[in-house]
């Protein structure tokens, strides 16, 4: 279920980007990478909304993830961070830098003029279950409470 929810979630994340890029060039008139360097100046604008869409994302479907789980815990939430920004790290080289397509970037661009953002993202992806497992224990502790106020 990890890797279900994981990839609806990188999906979601990559299709809100590519949304937010073309509303920067056809309705904001930003230049597009047929006019520019990169990915041209509807990109660029996108950039700093990268770590938000992956640490909204990645939380929701870490919740998810985690609630349907007969023991969530800690570790568990820490495991699911981990393994899936690894695999974001490794996905967004091959898909991203290695296979040439037209929106691909070069390695320097992905992974030097990228930054600060694409290290944001990549620490939202590890944290994002982490946020997911807090959502969850709050929920639980709030129900908690509420059974034994009800029962007292």
């Amino acid at each position: 279920m990890s890797m279900l929810w994981y990839w609806i979630s990188y999906t979601a994340v990559t299709l809100i980007g590519v949304g937010h890029t073309i509303f920067n060039v056809a309705v904001l008139h930003m230049g597009s990478m047929a006019q520019g360097p990169g990915l041209g100046e509807g990109y660029e604008m996108t950039k700093p909304w990268h770590p938000l869409y992956n640490i909204i994302l990645f939380t929701l479907f870490g919740f998810i993830y985690l609630r349907g789980l007969a023991e969530p815990t800690f570790k568990k939430a820490l495991t699911t961070g981990a393994l899936w920004s690894g695999m974001s790290i490794v996905f967004d080289l091959v898909g991203w830098v290695l296979i040439k397509h037209p929106w691909s970037l070069t390695f320097r661009q992905f992974y030097v003029e990228y930054q600060p953002w694409i290290t944001l993202v990549y620490i939202a992806m590890f944290v994002a279950p982490l946020l997911g497992y807090r959502i969850l224990k709050g929920k639980a502790s709030k129900a908690g409470s509420r059974e034994a106020v009800s029962v007292s």
